[in-house]
């Protein structure tokens, strides 16, 4: 890592620090919101399929239980991106090693790839790579 990315370490820690909090907020606000959901439907018997209203709640369920799977997924991706940091590994594609875009970074900042492999089709282990 040069000493310039050294330098930027503690800002890139404090902004996933951040983001991380954010992201946990997040969280936490989004299962508030699914268990009031399932709260709401458990006071009323709900026969999604003759109730005009029960199809918008079953897809209101989904798409916060969607939303919350995402959030999650960021969340580990910030976590994974702080390891990463600790151990040197920070701003470095995870498939080409090349350090990946700062502009990349301050975009999506749990980035594990430059933009070039990000966007490259999947090498299959079953077949050499051209």
């Amino acid at each position: 890592m040069s000493s310039q990315a050294h330098v930027d370490q503690e800002s890139v820690r404090a902004r996933l620090s951040a983001e991380r909090a954010d992201t946990r907020a997040r969280i936490e606000a989004l299962e508030r919101d699914f268990d009031a959901i399932v709260e709401a439907n458990a006071l009323v018997a709900v026969d999604d399929e003759h109730d005009p209203d029960g199809s918008s709640t079953a897809f209101e369920r989904a798409h916060v239980a969607s939303l919350l799977a995402q959030a999650r997924d960021h969340l580990l991706g910030l976590d994974q991106a702080l390891e990463r940091l600790e151990h040197g590994d920070y701003g470095r594609c995870e498939v080409c090693g090349r350090a990946i875009p700062v502009e990349r970074l301050e975009v999506r900042p749990s980035a594990r790839t430059c933009v070039h492999c990000a966007g490259a089709p999947p090498r299959r282990a079953d077949r050499p790579a051209h």
